[in-house]
């Protein structure tokens, strides 16, 4: 372990970006990683071999949720002290990573996201893209108090506190969102700060408008279950 932050990288299906994405984050940082190959079907996993990157191969694919969980538990026996979610798609400049473990670091919270909208940035979403992330700030904000302006955002960074948290229970699929609500039940510090993000560098989202709709009618049960209980 040549450091005590883990950089985690879910992957399924990402042969048109993965060599990319591990390149330019072993150029941009000296932090450890793993991507954790999700079952895939294409040549990910081929890749992954063939260039010696670190990585866990799943035997089907469990999803995001899955996959991120499977992250935390191998940084968890490991023992590190911080992980960071990276998206194996490109969109999440790697540049950015000192910042979010400077700003837990620095201010001891429990998560740092990295957020688009905190503060102006170049990104540009569909529209319904940026109507479920509004929704979610609205939803997040009546339940919990917070004010998450990204709460979609997969790019974020937890401590060890959490790692292990994440590690015992990690929800299965479109995780981002009912985190938060978890963390914030449990009184955990959560902090946003300003990151850039680029378009998705190759292939295709796996997020469709009908699963958007499922999603948010899933995450709104839910948050008004753990409410009344």
């Amino acid at each position: 372990m040549a450091s005590n932050v883990l950089i985690i990288i879910p992957a399924y299906n990402e042969q048109e970006t993965i060599y990319n994405t591990v390149t330019a984050l072993k150029k941009t940082t000296d932090f450890d990683y793993v991507v954790v190959n999700d079952g895939s079907k294409d040549r990910t996993s081929q890749i992954l071999k063939e260039n010696g990157f670190n990585h866990l191969d799943l035997p089907m694919n469990l999803g995001i949720g899955g996959a991120m969980q499977t992250g935390y538990k191998y940084a968890l026996r490991q023992g590190y002290e911080y992980a960071i979610q990276l998206d194996a798609d490109g969109q999440h400049d790697p540049r950015d990573l000192n910042n979010l473990v400077r700003e837990i670091k620095q201010d001891r919270y429990d998560m740092v996201i990295g957020s688009r909208f905190v503060e102006k940035s170049g990104y540009k979403g569909s529209r319904m893209r940026r109507f479920g992330i509004f929704y979610f700030y609205m939803l997040i904000r009546l339940f919990t108090g917070l004010k998450v302006t990204d709460p979609t955002s997969g790019y974020r960074v937890v401590n060890r506190k959490v790692i292990g948290e994440f590690a015992h229970h990690y929800p299965i699929d479109y995780p981002e969102v009912e985190v938060i609500f978890s963390l914030a039940r449990k009184k955990y510090r959560i902090k946003e700060i300003k990151v850039e993000m680029k378009d998705r560098q190759g292939g295709s989202s796996s997020i469709t408008s009908l699963k958007s709709i499922y999603y948010m009618a899933k995450v709104t049960l839910f948050s008004l279950i753990r409410r009344a209980f």
